[in-house]
């Protein structure tokens, strides 16, 4: 099931999507989670079409975990990547598509408003948007080259 809400961004091949979904859904199991039990895996398609994968990383200080979008991007800008076609967000909710919080999305905005974003359940279906309809009117890179004091 793929619900499109996305448009202006060229859709991938449905072939890629599948592909980038069941490798978010491999990458949950790395996921270092014993707090929350919540599993979560990504997987990230770069320009070039390399595939960036990421887990969460849960702390016992809370707010120093780090989700798997988060996880990933880093991993890819650590590997000299900036710019992304898609990510693929999977975990173990059988009942509604996973979808990033909104720090995954002020994040994923750094590097562009026009990338996909496929949410998915563990039987592969899926739902995509763009970064931009995840995370209207938001503030990002341009804002900080337009101040004027």
């Amino acid at each position: 099931m793929d619900i499109e809400l996305s448009g202006g961004v060229m859709p991938l091949p449905q072939e890629t999507v599948e592909k980038l979904i069941q490798q978010s859904q491999e990458a949950k199991n790395q996921a270092y989670c014993p707090y929350s039990k919540f599993r979560v895996g990504a997987a990230l398609l770069t320009k070039d079409d390399s595939v960036i994968t990421g887990c969460n990383v849960e702390n016992a200080c809370y707010n120093l975990g780090v989700c798997a979008e988060r996880n990933a991007m880093a991993k890819a800008v650590s590997e000299g990547h900036r710019s992304f076609k898609a990510i693929a967000i999977a975990s173990d909710m059988n009942d509604k598509f996973i979808t990033p919080c909104g720090g995954c999305r002020q994040f994923m905005r750094e590097f562009g408003l026009h990338w996909d974003v496929y949410m998915s359940k563990p039987d592969g279906s899926h739902q995509k948007m763009t970064v931009a309809e995840l995370l209207p009117v938001s503030f990002g890179p341009e804002e900080l080259s337009c101040h004027s004091y």
